[in-house]
């Protein structure tokens, strides 16, 4: 064991983590990759965006994680006429103290979703990821503090381009991870029609894990520990992204602490106070593809994601990892 955590630490965080998986399970079925990369995020403190087709269980999977624990979940539908107050609160003039009140929005809970965040015009995009940054909102001077622990989920559909707004590159650069669902297997999908569940509010899922043993998690992450060569290694990556072509411009500093943030985390899921190249390798796609941008781009988001991809597994396979 490393001098950062103890052992009886480890086993706390990774049993809170597996009854999490193993409750989630129970509605997310066949989608133990996708599980698993939400609680890397979850223990690393970061927002998910989640850019996929509609109707394949976004939703589902925000809200099976808030009925996991004891976490406030809240869901904001993103329109074109949505105002920066609409998410994050505004203050009201109550006549009987003559003083404004600070009326909280829906930003103030611990699982946020950010339903087709794509579709709000700029000024409320920006409103929901300074929030993310801060974890907190600021009102006519006064700051106040968001959920603990506190995780976004944004989600967006990548082939519906009419009356949307598409995340800058700066912004997308906020979410610790992307990833996407992806249809179900068939048995999977026959057992989701058996269920006859048409919605997430149907779901119940009893709390396994309390905010505490979350926060608690989070807090251990940080402690991982990580070897020297394991961080060459990740730079060795930033660094092949910035000199690529056919990139735009490679990750930034944030886009390597990101890596970095999330190997650790992945190594507390998998019950280890140390990191491993694997770690750092299951990751890049998830962490890393959405913080790059092609320098020729078709306006095909499916294609231009695959090959960005395609480019992240051509730098891996050209970057031996250390042994």
């Amino acid at each position: 064991m490393s001098e950062f955590l103890q052992s009886e630490q480890i086993a706390e965080a990774k049993g809170a983590l597996d009854r999490l998986r193993g409750n989630m399970s129970q509605v997310i079925l066949g989608k133990d990759d996708v599980i698993e990369q939400l609680l890397v995020c979850l223990a690393a403190g970061g927002h998910l965006l989640i850019e996929d087709l509609p109707g394949v269980g976004k939703t589902t999977l925000a809200y099976a994680l808030a009925r996991s624990t004891d976490c406030a979940f809240s869901r904001i539908q993103f329109t074109s006429d949505l105002l920066p107050s609409d998410v994050t609160g505004v203050a009201i003039y109550d006549e009987s103290t003559r003083e404004f009140a600070f009326k909280p929005g829906p930003v103030f809970a611990n699982i946020v979703l950010a339903d087709e965040i794509n579709r709000a015009p700029p000024k409320t995009q920006s409103a929901l990821l300074e929030v993310m940054d801060r974890a907190k909102v600021t009102v006519d001077g006064e700051a106040h503090a968001v959920g603990v622990p506190f995780m976004v989920f944004a989600t967006q559909n990548p082939i519906d381009y009419e009356g949307t707004f598409p995340l800058p590159e700066s912004q997308m650069d906020r979410f610790l991870m992307r990833m996407r669902m992806g249809y179900p297997e068939h048995k999977d999908e026959i057992e989701i029609l058996r269920s006859m569940r048409s919605g997430y509010d149907s779901i119940t899922l009893q709390a396994v894990a309390s905010r505490a043993e979350v926060a608690a998690i989070q807090a251990l992450v940080p402690q991982v520990f990580v070897e020297e060569s394991i961080l060459e290694f990740i730079l060795r990556i930033v660094d092949a992204t910035r000199t690529e072509s056919d990139f735009r411009a490679g990750a930034s500093v944030r886009g390597g602490l990101a890596l970095r943030t999330a190997a650790q985390a992945r190594a507390l899921v998998k019950g280890r106070d140390f990191v491993l190249p694997d770690d750092v390798t299951e990751l890049v796609q998830s962490v890393l593809a959405h913080r790059l941008a092609l320098a020729r781009q078709s306006g095909d988001a499916l294609e231009e994601r695959r090959t960005v991809g395609l480019h992240l597994k051509r730098i891996l396979s050209a970057l031996p990892p250390p042994v």
